[in-house]
């Protein structure tokens, strides 16, 4: 399950899924998908090793600045995607 993290000003749509134990590691999926016309650009970006895959339609700069801003904010994004997303950490939200 994917759950919604936040939309920029542009449109572009960030998700994130629930934690996943990998070899004893715990990963978080994001995807970040921005509607242009005739579809959609998409990358997906593991957490918290910021591994980046299925880039589509994206440039070089556009996932620089990407990996910049889940940088800032993966903690935050780690902590959700434990607790069931925004809905599932309202009540938790003072430890952000």
């Amino acid at each position: 399950m994917l759950y919604p993290f936040m939309t920029l000003n542009d449109n572009t749509e960030i998700v994130h899924s629930e934690t996943i134990e990998t070899n004893g590691h715990e990963q978080v999926k994001v995807v970040i998908e921005k509607p242009v016309v005739g579809g959609f650009h998409s990358a997906t970006c593991w957490l918290p090793e910021y591994k980046w895959e299925n880039i589509n339609g994206f440039s070089e700069e556009e996932i620089k600045y990407f990996q910049d801003y889940l940088a800032s904010i993966a903690h935050i994004i780690m902590q959700l995607a434990r607790e069931g997303g925004f809905e599932g950490g309202l009540d938790n939200a003072s430890n952000f």
